[in-house]
C-alpha cells in the first residue's frame, strides 16, 4: 500500500503521501482496532486488490452511533476512469447496507475534485442538506455529498483493515 499511496497524482486536491512505510504500518495498526478509542465509531477499511493480486487503493467508512457514516477512498492514478473506484465504493455501500445500521452516507471532498464528485454523483449521492452540512462543518473549499442508505443488520465481525469486498 505504501507504493500505491505514494502516487503524487492522488494528492492533487488535498492531503499528502505517507511519510514512510513505518508511519503507514502504524496507521494501519491503529485502524485494525475497527473502532475509535471511545468505542463510539466503527472504523472500516478495505484495500482494493485486483484479480492479479496487485493493490490499487482502498475504501473506508467511519460509522457513527447516530447512523451517519463518512466514506472515503483513494486509488492509484493508473486505475482512474476504469470503473474500479465506482465498483469499490458501490461494494462498500452494499456492505454498509447489509451489515451496519447506516441511515445516511456522507462524503466530504474539495469542490475542485471533479473526478470524485462525478464518481459519487454516479452512485446516487447528491448535495447534502443543511442539517447534514452543519454536522460535518466543512471547510470553505469543500462540498458535502450524501446518500440515504437503507440498512438492516448488525455490525459484521468478519471484515478488517485488510479485508476484501466483492466488486461484482
Amino acid at each position: 500500500m505504501f507504493a500505491v499511496l505514494s502516487d503524487p497524482a492522488i494528492y492533487e486536491f488535498e492531503n499528502s503521501p505517507p511519510q514512510s512505510e513505518d508511519w503507514l504500518v502504524n496507521r494501519f495498526k491503529k485502524l485494525e482496532s475497527r473502532q475509535s478509542p471511545d468505542g463510539k465509531q466503527h472504523w472500516l477499511n478495505w484495500v482494493i486488490r485486483l484479480s492479479n493480486k496487485e493493490l490499487a487503493g482502498y475504501v473506508q467508512a467511519t460509522v457513527l452511533e447516530t447512523g451517519l457514516c463518512y466514506v472515503a477512498y483513494e486509488l492509484s492514478s493508473k486505475y482512474w476512469r476504469k470503473g474500479l473506484g465506482r465498483s469499490a465504493v458501490a461494494a462498500m455501500l452494499r456492505e454498509l447496507a447489509s451489515n451496519y445500521k447506516v441511515s445516511t452516507v456522507v462524503a466530504v471532498l474539495k469542490a475542485q475534485n471533479f473526478r470524485s464528485h462525478a464518481l459519487l454523483m454516479n452512485l446516487g449521492f447528491h448535495s447534502a442538506e443543511a442539517e447534514v452540512i452543519s454536522l460535518v462543518n466543512p471547510e470553505a473549499d469543500e462540498v458535502v455529498l450524501s446518500k440515504p442508505l437503507l440498512s438492516s443488520g448488525s455490525p459484521s465481525q468478519g471484515v478488517g483493515v485488510y479485508g476484501c469486498l466483492p466488486l461484482a
